[in-house]
């Protein structure tokens, strides 16, 4: 494979606000790439920037060959962009929503490619509904569609799942792999780690950066220790007695269980058991669990944390 998309040093400032500050990647030509992160890491910034809306303040970067400080429209019609509030016309009907978007991309022999995509969405059964009465799951599917209808080589996705039910967004995924099994390489944002797992490779940001770019596998790998899933009904005031705990590695909390990192995972939770006893919590139950992307994404930001406390 070839870089399609090559980062380097890519900042952007908004007065003295970094929203992006030293960003370096590439993304191969048919891959699925994730930007991930919370909000305000800098991902749509970043998408923003690579499909020309946006000026850099520095660094480099092309897209498909094209310099997007120098040249930033000549990749424009060889990419697609869903971004998070794509707009549609709801007293336009799909049909009529798709004819505009092929026109407004100088697509004029469209039919046979909206046949196609209304199929490849199944949405043609929906065709002469006015936008504004579809589902959210609907209107995503038909905002994708407005997206490809210029058949672009590279996809660029900001966030396309939030907020939608997950049926649909099942469905959405299901779209989107078939898509990149015809070539396509896309390039997405999104907040949900499960989502990230099933991308080609993931870039982890925080505070405009990527502090890990890899795919999921070898970044799970990056997880230092074993992880011990705990349940307990007092998950608050466990995380509070085991947090910065000697023996312990790192505390995270998910909903109704703590993760807890150890060296090594029998001594370490005799060690959270003791802890628990002399304060009078009870454990629902406990075993060790392989480290998903969310586990190493906190220890990483952890880790980061506590560098730049020290420095």
């Amino acid at each position: 494979m070839s870089a399609i998309i090559t980062i380097k040093d890519l900042t952007k400032r908004f007065g003295d606000i970094a929203a992006v500050s030293g960003l370096s990647l590439q993304v191969e030509a048919g891959e699925m790439f994730g930007l991930v992160g919370p909000d305000g890491a800098g991902k749509t910034t970043t998408i923003r920037m690579l499909c020309g809306i946006l000026a850099p303040s520095g660094g480099d970067a092309t897209v498909l060959g094209h310099d997007i400080l120098k040249e930033p429209d000549r990749a424009k019609r060889e990419i697609g962009y869903l971004s998070q509030r794509f707009s549609l016309y709801g007293d336009l009907t799909i049909d009529e929503n798709l004819e505009f978007f092929a026109e407004i991309n100088r697509v004029y022999d469209y039919k046979k490619r909206r046949e196609e995509l209304l199929e490849f969405t199944r949405l043609t059964s929906f065709r002469t509904r006015l936008a504004e009465r579809l589902s959210g799951g609907m209107k995503q599917k038909l905002a994708l569609a407005c997206t490809l209808i210029h058949a672009p080589k590279i996809l660029f996705l900001d966030e396309p799942t939030t907020g939608v039910d997950p049926v649909s967004r099942r469905d959405f995924w299901k779209i989107l792999q078939s898509l990149q099994r015809d070539g396509i390489t896309i390039v997405m944002t999104t907040p949900y780690l499960d989502e990230a797992e099933r991308c080609s490779r993931v870039a982890l940001m925080n505070h405009g950066t990527a502090i890990s770019v890899d795919t999921p596998s070898e970044t799970r790998k990056r997880m230092e220790g074993k992880v011990l899933e705990i349940v307990t009904d007092r998950v608050r005031d466990g995380f509070r007695l085991l947090k910065g705990h000697p023996g312990l590695r790192e505390v995270q909390a998910f909903g109704d269980r703590l993760h807890v990192i150890v060296d090594e995972a029998a001594s370490g939770m005799r060690e959270v058991e003791q802890v628990f006893g002399r304060h009078g919590l009870g454990i629902t139950s406990w075993r060790v669990i392989t480290p998903s992307l969310e586990n190493v994404f906190i220890s990483l930001l952890t880790q980061n944390a506590q560098r730049e406390v020290s420095a």
